[in-house]
């Protein structure tokens, strides 16, 4: 099956482009992008996917505001015109490779968007992400990220955002492998060890002079399997910040993050400390498909041509009794303090997740929360 991405000098192994290496069911290639202000008011989260094995291509634009989840899904038949990323009317145009996305949604079921990301930052390549259960692989990953500002406007309901890029950033990030996706598949026996429960920190923030990339993930005994801490400088040097302590932060009476001490190492061995705010929390498995979403998978086969509306009310409790377990992006405000005193402010996504046991944060059952 030869396509038009077959005419660029891209190939790694001696298969077309359409092929993937592996026929697991679960390979996927993906665009994750959010954009927000820094008041908190408004979340945007967009997705783009293609599943080759699964034959399906999809996307979604969900926006939060307050206590309230706005989604547009569609889906549809992959095609093997990758180079120009569609799924109906949501379109993602690579305008400069690795620093220019135009990404547009025609007037959907109340919602369109036409904005533009310009990367402040060189994309960071974060480490491979490997998870297993048993012997067999559930997720091997590779993934770059980027921070940077959106400009242009979104539209909901009739009610038009002006995109400043003096105010409106967010992150966006590209990944591909294997992770669970279309439907779901025969159990087969159990886990052994069973799930326990899932600890996960992602904060890619943008400050004057550097981006910051953190990604951290721990078993519930605390033993850290994904440690990947890097600052990005505009004269590009790529720093890596070590080994993080991080202090959660935690709302009494639940797991719900209000911010975050995060003590790092410069290369020099100097202390770097980041104090974190966040706000605007957006459960991305409430109408975005992540994380055991029963509403929208990725990946699955939908029929030609999918589109929908779905409206979630985020106090509904049958919402609600969903939230906790999940992974959530906040809007996060940070301060950055170096070794001689010298402060940067920064903003940017502090995306977190604890469910089940993490006896390090003291939870160790599942209805543990903060005192």
């Amino acid at each position: 099956m030869i396509t038009p991405a077959d005419e660029y000098p891209v190939h790694q192994a001696p298969l077309p482009i359409a092929w993937p290496t592996t026929s697991d069911r679960n390979f996927y290639d993906r665009s994750y992008m959010c954009a927000h202000d820094r008041s908190g008011e408004i979340f945007v989260v967009i997705g783009v996917g293609y599943y080759p094995i699964l034959g399906v291509k999809d996307g979604f634009l969900l926006v939060h505001r307050g206590d309230e989840h706005t989604a547009v899904h569609l889906s549809d038949a992959m095609d093997g015109d990758r180079l120009n990323q569609h799924v109906g009317p949501l379109a993602i145009d690579v305008a400069e490779p690795l620093k220019q996305l135009h990404v547009t949604l025609d007037e959907t079921e109340g919602l369109a968007a036409d904005l533009t990301w310009n990367g402040l930052f060189d994309v960071v390549q974060e480490q491979r992400h490997l998870m297993r259960q048993g012997t067999r692989v559930t997720l091997d990953a590779q993934r770059f990220a980027q921070v940077g500002t959106w400009s242009g406007s979104l539209t909901v309901d009739g009610k038009t955002y002006d995109v400043d890029p003096k105010t409106w950033l967010g992150t966006r990030d590209r990944s591909w492998g294997i992770r669970p996706v279309g439907e779901a598949e025969p159990a087969g026996r159990p886990a052994d060890p069973p799930f326990e429960g899932m600890w996960w920190l992602y904060v890619p923030m943008a400050f004057d002079d550097f981006g910051l990339v953190l990604i951290i993930q721990e078993e519930p005994s605390g033993y850290r399997t994904l440690n990947d801490c890097t600052r990005v400088w505009k004269d590009g040097r790529v720093e890596q910040l070590g080994w993080p302590r991080v202090n959660i932060h935690y709302r009494s009476g639940t797991r719900q993050p209000t911010g975050a001490t995060i003590e790092a190492t410069a290369a020099d061995g100097s202390p770097v400390t980041f104090e974190i705010d966040a706000q605007a929390a957006t459960p991305l498995h409430i109408g975005g498909g992540y994380g055991g979403d029963p509403d929208w998978i990725h990946g699955q086969w939908k029929g030609e041509k999918f589109v929908e509306r779905v409206n979630y009310d985020l106090t509904d409790p049958a919402v609600a009794g969903r939230i906790p377990f999940g992974v959530i992006d906040h809007v996060g405000h940070a301060v950055c303090t170096e070794a001689d005193g010298t402060k940067r402010e920064g903003w940017g996504m502090f995306e977190h997740a604890s469910f089940g046991l993490h006896r390090p944060s003291g939870f160790n059952d599942w209805g543990d929360v903060a005192p």
